[in-house]
């Protein structure tokens, strides 16, 4: 390919452009892995900012994704969350026979924090979980879950393996009903930057579920901090 060498904001937009147009008709694969910055700076014969440039381009439109000291990579299929249909985080990968996984970073006992005092008012101190949930291997989501605590203790095992819902209606002989559901947008600061291998500051969509036992009580809130590249949400209206 020819560059038509205007100015610096002509030149990355043609290469990013032309790589759109590559990886639209197959040249690299989803979750294939780009050419390095050196081997692009060479083919185009343009600067590493240049290169650089046309790169973040194509990752703020989801094209493309950076990991840091590994390259870049296209971005594989979207994961889909229908949020009109109870299901935990981890069965709407599963059921979309995704190889989903999960990999528990942290399970402790925590004093009931002042924001969730309302919803846990019987108890002073409540189990906090965290878990990091990965789609072949590739981190795509934290969660963080504050519930009562069991009257047996958790074994590490399970806590990975089994959804937080599945825990609880196990543990407790009750059936959760209902869930509340909000989503924002987040940033992503260093402990989020750490394992889910995003630029600091990187948006970040934030769901908040609020679950709640057939009796009334709150059963459990979870954050889950997700990688927008890789995920969408669903409404279905029928």
């Amino acid at each position: 390919m020819t560059l038509v060498r205007e100015n610096i904001t002509s030149l990355y937009r043609q290469i990013a452009d032309t790589l759109r147009q590559e990886i639209a008709a197959g040249h690299f694969q989803p979750g294939g892995k780009l050419p390095s910055e050196a081997a692009l700076e060479q083919r185009f014969a343009v600067s590493r900012v240049t290169v650089r440039l046309a790169l973040k381009h194509l990752t703020e439109q989801g094209i493309v994704e950076r990991k840091q000291g590994k390259g870049t990579y296209i971005s594989g299929k979207k994961v889909a969350h229908g949020i009109n249909v109870m299901r935990s985080f981890h069965e709407s990968l599963k059921q979309q026979g995704l190889n989903a996984t999960m990999r528990l970073l942290a399970k402790e006992e925590v004093p009931t924090p002042e924001s969730l005092q309302s919803l846990f008012q019987m108890s002073r101190s409540l189990t906090f979980i965290s878990r990091l949930h990965l789609v072949d291997n590739d981190p795509i989501a934290v969660g963080y879950s504050h519930f009562p605590a069991f009257p047996h203790e958790l074994s590490w095992e399970e806590t990975e393996k089994e959804p937080t819902w599945v825990l609880l209606e196990k543990a407790t002989q009750h059936h959760i009903s209902r869930s509340d559901i909000a989503i924002r947008l987040a940033f992503a600061d260093k402990g989020l930057v750490d394992v889910l291998g995003t630029d600091k500051n990187a948006p970040l969509f934030l769901l908040e579920r609020t679950s709640w036992f057939e009796n009334g009580q709150c059963a459990e809130n979870s954050r889950f901090f997700i990688r927008p590249e890789r995920y969408e949400f669903i409404l279905s209206n029928s």
